[in-house]
């Protein structure tokens, strides 16, 4: 899956966000200040270029909608920033993140509860 630019992302947000819409309704969702309805639209073609966005016509107008969920892109994006900084181990992303200062213990004793919670729904799926 390719990965999307900024502008392109924001809009993708916004698309996953209403589900289905307009370009005016993408560009009423963008925050202050806002980009020119024609700048939104070019970004909208290049999404549908991509297949990443896909439309119903009504006469000359398009209702636009994402093809793609945002997991789907999601889980390719962390697949990618795994592969690309961590040497493709994501023993290597738990260990940047575990050392990360700005962690809390709280947050580090969920991500171990998780851990663990995942742990025993591998094992039981193993067993059977």
């Amino acid at each position: 899956m390719k990965e999307l630019t900024k502008a392109e992302e924001q809009i993708m947000q916004i698309l996953w966000d209403i589900k289905k819409g307009f370009v005016k309704d993408v560009v009423d969702k963008l925050p202050e200040p806002k980009p020119a309805y024609n700048t939104v639209s070019t970004i909208i073609r290049i999404l549908e270029k991509k297949e990443f966005v896909g439309y119903n016509a009504f006469g000359k107008t398009h209702e636009y909608f994402p093809l793609i969920d945002k997991d789907s892109y999601k889980k390719s994006l962390m697949k990618g920033m795994v592969n690309n900084y961590f040497s493709n181990s994501y023993k290597q992303l738990v260990s940047f993140f575990a050392n990360d200062d700005q962690l809390s213990i709280k947050e580090l004793e969920e991500i171990k509860k998780i851990m663990e919670e995942q742990i025993k729904e591998k094992e039981d799926t193993a067993k059977k």
